[in-house]
């Protein structure tokens, strides 16, 4: 399997904060992530397949994991 994929929520994260390293994510929304995540240069998953809890939850992983550095 190659690019990232929908279900490597860890790659997905990482690559956001690379590709948006100053972001305020308490201002990112659902719909601007999600074409975010599509606009991902390794990004190979069919975007039809992101739903609201699926964004959601890279959204809080992406906090977390901003907020552990």
């Amino acid at each position: 399997m190659n690019g990232l994929h929908w279900d490597a929520s860890y790659a997905l994260v990482r690559a956001l904060m690379a590709a948006h390293p100053d972001v305020d994510l308490e201002s990112v929304g659902i719909d601007q992530l999600y074409h975010w995540v599509i606009a991902l240069p390794n990004f190979a998953d069919d975007p039809a397949l992101a739903h609201e809890a699926l964004l959601e939850q890279l959204l809080r992983e992406w906090y977390e994991e901003a907020n552990a550095e």
